[in-house]
């Protein structure tokens, strides 16, 4: 694969953009704190005309995280929307889109801490009794501190009897305060499918949150738009970048995050092994 070129500041590509998909978690902040000249850089965008919809895999519905963002210091000025797979979960739910949902009453949900948020409203039973659930819904990981063996023995029960499972995070890996890595709910859906479960992934690289997020962009916009005009700004190849060149979408992929501390050959590697590459590399998001 070609090296994609480095850039010098997020500003180099505003004159080819008309709104940027910006991903949280390891771009914009590490869960704590912003990282340096993030905030700026997306109000400069905004100034530019340009137009921000931050899209993230985050299991937690959109209003708890963007609480969150304001609560780390991004004013709500600096974005023009949020969307997250949990929300699209929700909506999913709230419309019973898939077959398998139309008969749905109870459902375990499997969060990190308690999320009150993700069943609100609707007509569904909470259970935390894998033996009695009609749906799993897989939104957050404890692996960190409960290890991935307690998933596989919870869900052993409903994976057998072939109980769907809504995956409303496809991260393999997620960044801890302290900057380790740990394994995230896309490891645990895996490990469901392993044992004979069937998995419908809602969140990046997969197409309904892109869908979802098209239609918020035209909505934003006020107007279509040509998909190469929308670029995607991410930590990982995996997600970011192949979701955005699915859909027609330039990319940049940021070195931190999940990235941080990786080499130009070990970013390299993994082109190579997702076969995907972003249209630029930025080192930090500035």
């Amino acid at each position: 694969m070609i090296q994609p070129p480095l850039l010098p500041a997020f500003d180099a590509v505003f004159a080819d953009a008309d709104a940027f998909l910006l991903d949280q978690f390891g771009t914009i902040h590490d869960g704590e704190r912003p990282y340096p000249g993030a905030v700026a850089a997306m109000l400069r965008a905004r100034a530019a005309g340009k137009r921000i919809l931050i899209l993230s895999n985050s299991g937690k519905r959109a209003a708890p995280n963007k609480a969150r963002l304001a609560q780390l210091g991004f004013p709500a000025e600096s974005y023009d929307g949020f969307l997250t797979s949990g929300e699209v979960v929700w909506q999913m739910l709230a419309a019973r889109r898939l077959p398998a949902l139309q008969r749905v009453r109870r459902v375990l949900v499997l969060s990190r801490g308690e999320d009150k948020a993700a069943l609100a409203g609707l007509d569904l039973e909470r259970t935390e009794d894998p033996q009695r659930a009609d749906l799993v819904i897989l939104l957050g990981s404890e692996a960190d501190r409960i290890g991935l063996a307690a998933y596989r023995a919870r869900l052993a029960e409903p994976a057998r009897r072939g109980v769907p499972c809504l995956c409303g995070n496809p991260d393999r890996l997620m960044v801890l305060g302290d900057g380790s890595l740990a394994p995230a709910p896309g490891q645990i859906a895996e490990i469901y499918a392993e044992m004979g479960g069937s998995v419908v992934w809602v969140g990046k690289p997969h197409a309904a949150l892109y869908e979802a997020a098209f239609a918020e962009l035209r909505a934003i916009l006020g107007r279509n738009f040509a998909p190469d005009r929308i670029w995607a700004v991410g930590d990982s190849l995996e997600h970011d970048i192949a979701g955005a060149a699915a859909l027609g979408c330039r990319s940049i992929l940021v070195t931190t995050g999940i990235l941080g501390g990786s080499t130009p050959a070990d970013i390299a590697d993994e082109m190579t092994r997702w076969q995907t590459q972003p249209d630029a590399i930025l080192p930090i998001f500035a």
